[in-house]
């Protein structure tokens, strides 16, 4: 495999800039090191959100981005294409909390490598901001 593949799936009504997001997630990614694999994103209704915080981190409630990992920033032998995982975010929670949704597709991306900041000491926050601003359009 040659490079980064974004799926990016929008199970809602919301408008969101699909290429955009998608070219986040790959400057993210490739910030961190990885070059190549697959990674899914996914915008869900609060309802689906629900039930997926419920059943995998046994919270039945809305949240506005959750990430499931599958191969990380481990080590793969040769010719093993890298699935990193999916991000699955809620657009609805996000605006209600007043979060931007890029903010959330990195959070979810440095989870996905697992950075974890509930345990690190604010690694992860810090390098959130740093990617965040870093992708801002200059003015």
């Amino acid at each position: 495999m040659n490079g980064l593949a974004v799926e990016f799936e929008n199970r809602t009504r919301a408008a969101l800039d699909e290429p955009a997001l998608r070219e986040l997630l790959r400057r993210t990614l490739e910030a961190e090191g990885v070059a190549d694999g697959d990674v899914g994103l996914v915008a869900v209704s609060p309802g689906e959100m629900a039930e997926l915080n419920g059943v995998h981190r046994g919270k039945p409630e809305p949240t506005d981005v959750l990430s499931f990992p599958i191969d990380g920033a481990r080590d793969l032998p040769d010719g093993v294409p890298r699935q990193l995982g999916d991000i699955v975010l809620c657009p609805q929670v996000a605006a209600a909390e007043g979060t931007p949704i890029a903010v959330l597709v990195v959070h979810g991306a440095l989870h996905l490598l697992g950075y974890d900041h509930e345990t690190d000491g604010g690694e992860m926050l810090a390098r959130q901001a740093e990617l965040v601003d870093a992708g801002r359009p200059e003015a």
